[in-house]
């Protein structure tokens, strides 16, 4: 019996489609086994720490040099830069896209919502949400700006990577190494989610500190896919971004033709459901970094150039205590989805497939609705928020929308509006409470 996937996060692995294909001495012997070429796949560089080390050996029937010559063409749904974008202190919503009437498949339904920093100063994100409704065919992807991590929010999708498959369903997530070439196969009529595009330093769980030696996300939960192999020739289409634009290439073969590999840089998956919360049991709120999965690390201690972050299901038990997400202002900016359900600081208007987009410093929090129920609620009793799930893109710099998401019809004209009717409650006669 071959598993499907192997499990662990950041481990060394080792797996093959063909027994006796992975070279057990040399990572690079003189002859490959069965003929096959040896290929180091590299995502960090090489004098890294030992643990911080992300490199695999790939034995595939053909080196991924073998292709024509890459031409650059046109996508009109993918930004290729950000500092010429006019970012701005506006909160902003959006309901969800509509899945196309005419046929596109993955990468022809991205569409770039906003971003920061660059591919060339190897920082900084784009984010971008896919709509789908068939399936690629005989062609590839090939993201060499940043890695992607992908949070399907309808539809099940099928990755098929040169390191194996992934299948993929609404409240997991799939992250796929800058630099793999990949095909993205429905499982339905339609998909539809997120792309947080990674330009920094690779994605990686968090430690845990004084939580202590359990909780959060676990790396027993991550699963990496074994070895699987396409041997097909054909009249193929290799698509790669780079340096923000996107780049066609012919090629005579699948790229999916790796038998074996070993290492540490590899496509995984995650069942956000497998999240194990964190929370307060006596007042107040912790920060929501007790909701973290997982962050690309800056060059400044404590501060990441993005974080992942879920909002989950979970008990809430705090007394005496506004319970939704209080009102806030922060250094950072974020970017939020809804995967299902509805978001506990927005009862109306955040929509699953929708979208928000909070700047530094751009003052939010629940509406008028939230707050007033919460202000009322007996806070004596726990509460369980069920059937929801939302996330956050959150990042160290400022987050530039790309005109083409300003201009979308999905735009939430009257966003801020949510706040209007919040009452001046001050009144320096009235009874203390708190």
């Amino acid at each position: 019996m071959v598993l499907r996937y192997q499990t662990g996060f950041c481990n060394e692995f080792a797996t093959e489609a063909l027994p006796g294909a992975l070279p057990e001495v040399r990572n690079s012997p003189q002859r490959g086994p069965f003929g096959l070429y040896a290929e180091q796949f590299s995502g960090t560089a090489f004098t890294v720490p030992r643990h911080a080390s992300r490199r695999s050996w790939l034995y595939r029937m053909r080196p991924a040099a073998v292709h024509q010559p890459f031409r650059r063409i046109e996508h009109g749904g993918v930004v290729a830069a950000f500092d010429t974008q006019l970012a701005t202190p506006n909160q902003l919503r959006w309901n969800p896209l509509p899945i196309p009437s005419d046929p596109l498949d993955f990468v022809q339904g991205l569409v770039t919502i906003g971003g920061n920093g660059s591919p060339a100063a190897q920082r900084g994100c784009a984010i971008h949400w896919y709509v789908a409704n068939r399936s690629m065919q005989d062609r590839f992807f090939c993201d060499a700006d940043g890695e992607l991590l992908i949070v399907p929010q309808l539809g099940r999708l099928r990755l098929a990577t040169e390191l194996g498959i992934l299948e993929l369903e609404p409240l997991e997530i799939a992250v796929l190494p800058r630099g793999l070439r990949f095909r993205v196969e429905l499982l339905g009529r339609e998909a539809r989610g997120y792309v947080c595009e990674n330009f920094g330093a690779p994605l990686r769980l968090p430690d845990l500190g004084p939580i202590g030696s359990n909780g959060l996300a676990r790396s027993r939960d991550f699963h990496t896919p074994v070895a699987a192999y396409e041997d097909r020739s054909g009249d193929f289409e290799l698509i790669t971004k780079f340096m923000g634009s996107t780049w066609s290439a012919r090629i005579d073969h699948s790229p999916l033709d790796v038998v074996a590999w070993h290492g540490t840089n590899a496509p995984y998956k995650y069942d956000l459901r497998r999240f194990n919360t964190i929370g307060s049991i006596s007042y107040d709120h912790p920060d929501p970094s007790i909701f973290l999965v997982l962050q690309s690390p800056s060059d400044t201690p404590g501060v990441d150039d993005i974080d992942f972050v879920i909002f989950p299901p979970r008990w809430l038990a705090m007394t005496d205590t506004f319970r939704p997400p209080w009102f806030h202002r922060n250094i950072a900016s974020e970017f939020m989805g809804l995967i299902e359900g509805v978001y506990d600081a927005k009862e109306v208007g955040f929509l699953p497939g929708g979208a928000s987009l909070h700047n530094c410093m751009s003052g939010h929090g629940p509406d008028a609705a939230t707050f007033e129920r919460a202000s009322r609620a007996d806070t004596s009793q726990p509460e369980y928020l069920s059937g929801t799930m939302a996330f956050m893109f959150e990042t160290r710099s400022v987050i530039c929308p790309t005109p083409a998401a300003l201009a979308l019809p999905q735009l939430q004209g009257d966003y801020a509006q949510c706040w209007s009717t919040l009452p001046k409650n001050f009144s320096p006669e009235r009874e203390q409470t708190a």
